[in-house]
């Protein structure tokens, strides 16, 4: 009997201390910072609130007070201390272009769903904004608007209390201390969601589109396929074509187009990562974009050499044809013919502007290398191009196989004496299914160091969806060429304004991948369909 009591003392001994340390683990994991990533992308109860028409809205599904300490415990360790800081400006300043101070109002309450709409005006309806805060206990708004009005008031602002729609709804003009006031108006729903907005006609529209589904984003059947169909995220954007130009800085090539709907992008938050994937919605069908998925593995298979950047491309020759109305076409030849003519890379341009595709370019120390499969572009139509551009064509001995050099003659001067010399502009080394063209002889060359290519195939690979084809154009940017063209890109300056400092130092790596969404239409519904409406979108900035 005294062994039977000690085992059951022992196991129920055992029993306690796991159970304590599965408590234990459970409220670490709730406190964690790391909690905010891996969410499952839904709609907020705020979204009530949106109209589905809304030009802007952003619904952040991840706790606001836990973004420093998520962004400094995935940071490197030198670099711990700068990601908390500048993450926490970037969000106390993005909650003070609403007037609101963060930590001194907010922080104590504040719940993890956080949603941001903008209006545009609409015949007599004014153009505004509302923000949704959610509140972690049924006291915490209340206790909010009765020190926010109750501040504003002391400083001289008129309130106006009235009812709405069975709402209570408080007016008046209130700003953080230093700044002019601003009309604002508030409304509490619920004792737990609270909508403030920059204007009392503007809360009134929003309190509006709440009493019908077939007005706000609630009940937007279209927007949640879109949410299924891009899984998870930490937060959610919708925009309209005019917001895409004005806040996204999508260019006019595709903001313009009469076709487009909208986009509906997902943000998640990946380690030191933040990924992006976006679908842009188009009423009329798109012209089908193949990948060329297995030629293209295959040239990333026999790609190599270091590269500052490495792009995918599966009709070249399309993009830049001013008869294509893709507007992926649209979106990507002048960004194609411009890197064409800022490398001033004749031999490039031949290559490019006559291949069907697909086409991997490399941009390297030793100059660019394109790979193309076995005559495409055919051999000759690319001498007959380079020949008018004044170049000769020659066969260059190499070991194993004969090198196609395109070479010109040019003076030089050396010790007071002229001489002609021949100058190398492109070199071709043909193999089993595949064409190399290089700038140098260095950039074949190195193509056989693999392991150098990683990084960029490493930023392709994490833009792939499991299962899915690879998107038909795909670009892999090193350190310096994202942070030139992040520079260029005007949502950036705005957010480095709202983060109060140069966020640039912190990036690392850029990655994009756009094409037709090829899930759309895959199933039975979809089949007799003429091409996908939607076009995909993805993108990784990497920061260190």
């Amino acid at each position: 009997m005294k062994a039977r009591s000690f085992l059951l003392a022992v196991a129920a001994t055992v029993v306690l201390l796991l159970t304590t340390a599965l408590g234990l683990w459970w409220a670490m994991a709730q406190q964690s910072p790391l909690k905010i990533v891996g969410q499952p992308l839904v709609l907020p109860r705020a979204a009530r609130f949106v109209p589905r028409n809304a030009s802007l809205s952003l619904h952040w599904l991840a706790d606001p007070g836990r973004m420093p300490a998520y962004a400094q415990a995935v940071a490197p360790v030198s670099r711990r201390r700068q990601a908390r800081d500048s993450t926490q400006q970037l969000r106390d300043g993005a909650f003070a272009l609403a007037g609101l101070d963060f930590v001194g109002e907010l922080a104590d309450w504040i719940g993890p769903q956080v949603s941001l709409s903008l209006f545009a005006p609409v015949s007599d309806a004014p153009a505004g904004w509302v923000l949704a805060l959610t509140s972690l206990d049924q006291d915490g708004a209340k206790r909010f608007l009765q020190r926010f009005w109750q501040t504003r008031s002391l400083a001289g602002t008129d309130l106006q209390i009235s009812r709405y729609r069975g709402m209570g709804v408080i007016s008046g003009r209130g700003a953080l201390l230093g700044q002019d006031p601003q009309p604002i108006a508030t409304a509490l729903i619920d004792d737990d969601l609270l909508l403030i907005a920059s204007g009392r006609g503007v809360l009134e529209q929003s309190l509006d589109v709440s009493q019908l589904d077939a007005l706000h984003q609630l009940g937007d059947e279209a927007l949640v396929a879109d949410l299924q169909q891009l899984g998870r995220g930490a937060a959610l954007l919708t925009a309209d074509p005019v917001a895409m130009a004005t806040w996204l800085g999508i260019p006019r090539s595709i903001s313009n187009d009469d076709d487009l709907v909208g986009l509906v992008a997902a943000l998640e938050p990946k380690g030191t990562a933040l990924d992006l994937d976006a679908v842009l919605r188009f009423r009329e069908p798109l012209g089908g974009s193949g990948t060329g998925g297995l030629q293209s593995q295959s040239l990333m298979r026999s790609a190599g050499g270091s590269a500052s950047a490495l792009a995918l491309l599966s009709d070249p020759a399309g993009l830049l044809s001013p008869h294509d109305q893709d507007p992926v076409a649209q979106w990507l030849a002048p960004v194609l013919e411009e890197t064409l003519q800022t490398l001033g890379a004749e031999g490039a341009s031949a290559v490019v502007g006559l291949d069907a595709g697909p086409l991997l370019w490399k941009q390297g120390e030793e100059g660019w290398l394109l790979g193309t499969s076995s005559d495409q572009p055919g051999l000759e139509a690319v001498d007959a191009d380079l020949q008018v551009k004044g170049l000769v064509r020659s066969a260059l001995p190499s070991d194993g196989s004969a090198l196609e050099v395109w070479t010109r003659l040019a003076r030089q001067r050396q010790r007071g004496e002229a001489s002609l010399q021949a100058q190398l502009a492109v070199a071709l080394e043909r193999e089993s299914g595949q064409d190399w063209w290089g700038q140098t002889l260095d950039a074949l060359t190195t193509r056989q160091d693999h392991s150098a290519l990683e990084p960029r195939l490493d930023q392709l690979r994490a833009l792939q969806d499991d299962g899915a084809a690879p998107l038909a154009q795909q670009l892999a940017l090193a350190t310096e060429p994202s942070r030139a063209q992040l520079q260029k890109w005007r949502p950036w300056s705005l957010i480095q304004s709202v983060a109060g400092r140069p966020l640039l130092p912190a990036v690392q790596e850029l990655a994009l991948a756009v094409g037709t969404d090829q899930e759309e239409g895959s199933g039975e519904e979809g089949a007799g369909q003429a091409g996908s409406h939607r076009l995909r979108l993805r993108a990784q900035l990497r920061f260190g």
